[in-house]
């Protein structure tokens, strides 16, 4: 029997301004059903419009973060034609998994991963496709694509080399190590590790931390720190820099950022 997708992802607000998507499928380490994406996806485009939202945590249920895809649902997708044969319908397959990461990186809200047990497979792209990460000390990351033998997905292939560097990510996506909390944070992979039952109080600091910013600034921020990644020179990156500056300087929420430091007190954003 088909599990409720409202127990399979679970949506709360564990503090004001925080979104928190809970990977809810504890006895499969929180492998992900077809499912799971298209509902996620549908939630992540809402979110984008929902001013009350800050920042978005991802996190698993139970021992693990997301192990990724269940390799027991071996029916296609319902969002596959019937009538395709296996290539058309392993690509429509895919149409929905690879708006996920693109999907996290165009929110307006910056996105954490909070890492509260093993990561593999897909989940590891959402590790890596969240704006930065948190783990817990039980948190293991591994390539499990080979298991399967299908290389890498997701654009793991893409954003764990930005992560990493190229020599580190050539040895994680062609051995299929397993990397400890502790070596994660060494070689970049995640920003911090934490003792387990303290995983969520410190991701709710940063979440308070980056919410004193106002919404626009956040939201310029992210994306000139991604586009300047890909920034074809000095120049270029300064241009984004400038445009997000003209952006924002002439709000009401910029100037209420300034009042409420002068003042020494929170700020209290309109998204005007």
């Amino acid at each position: 029997m088909a599990e409720p997708l409202e127990s399979s992802l679970l949506f709360d607000t564990p503090a004001p301004g925080i979104r928190r998507v809970t990977f809810n499928r504890p006895t499969a380490f929180n492998a992900f059903t077809f499912d799971m994406y298209r509902t996620l996806l549908e939630w992540l485009r809402a979110t984008q419009y929902d001013t009350d939202a800050r920042v978005v945590v991802l996190t698993g249920a139970g021992p693990g973060f997301c192990s990724g895809q269940d390799l027991t649902a071996v029916s296609p997708p319902p969002w596959v034609p019937p009538e395709v044969g296996r290539s058309h319908r392993d690509l429509y397959a895919m149409q929905e998994i690879r708006d996920i990461p693109l999907a996290l990186r165009g929110l307006p809200q910056p996105v954490i991963a909070a890492v509260n047990g093993p990561v593999a497979g897909i989940g590891l792209m959402f590790v890596l496709a969240a704006d930065l990460a948190v783990a817990a000390s039980s948190a293991r990351f591994v390539n499990a694509f080979h298991n399967v033998g299908i290389g890498t997905e997701g654009g793991v292939s893409y954003l764990l080399p930005r992560a990493v560097g190229s020599q580190r990510a050539a040895e994680l996506l062609l051995t299929s190590r397993a990397v400890d909390a502790e070596e994660a944070v060494r070689i970049g992979l995640v920003l911090e590790v934490v003792p387990d039952d303290q995983l969520m109080t410190r991701v709710v600091e940063l979440c308070d931390a980056m919410m004193i910013n106002a919404p626009l600034d956040n939201w310029l921020t992210k994306q000139a720190l991604h586009a300047n990644l890909e920034a074809q020179s000095f120049a270029r990156a300064l241009d984004i820099d400038t445009r997000g500056v003209i952006l924002a300087r002439g709000t009401t929420d910029t100037a209420e950022r300034q009042t409420a430091d002068k003042e020494h007190r929170r700020p209290d954003y309109k998204h005007q």
